[in-house]
């Protein structure tokens, strides 16, 4: 099932073929291997509220989310072998491509909207 995802804040396109991440398993292995994630792509991590980059060999966006799906907490071109602290606001967690969220001028207070694409 693929996600798409919009920052209703600033009307820009952040992800149209995110994955949702929300069984234990998937939640743990989330992005790890990958060699690359593509402009469009995400993963979008349910209930996380702390992440960890081990195993991946891309630097990724993260935008931790409320349960409203507003942008608590971000941090951007987060190296591999990483780990966040746990931020206490947050219910979820969407990885992007490093610069995603720059490019779009999302920040802290923004509001994001999942639509289920297939």
């Amino acid at each position: 099932m693929r996600w798409k995802v919009t920052n209703l804040t600033r009307g820009k396109l952040l992800a149209d073929r995110a994955e949702r991440a929300a069984s234990f398993v998937d939640r743990f292995i989330g992005l790890m291997g990958r060699r690359s994630l593509g402009f469009g792509e995400g993963m979008h991590i349910v209930p996380c509220n702390s992440i960890h980059t081990f195993f991946m060999r891309i630097p990724i966006d993260v935008a931790f989310l409320d349960p409203e799906g507003t942008v608590v907490k971000q941090l951007l071109a987060m190296p591999p072998w990483r780990v966040s602290s746990i931020c206490f606001k947050a219910h979820s967690v969407l990885e992007l491509p490093a610069g995603t969220l720059s490019a779009s001028g999302t920040g802290e207070g923004d509001r994001l909207s999942f639509e289920e694409v297939g």
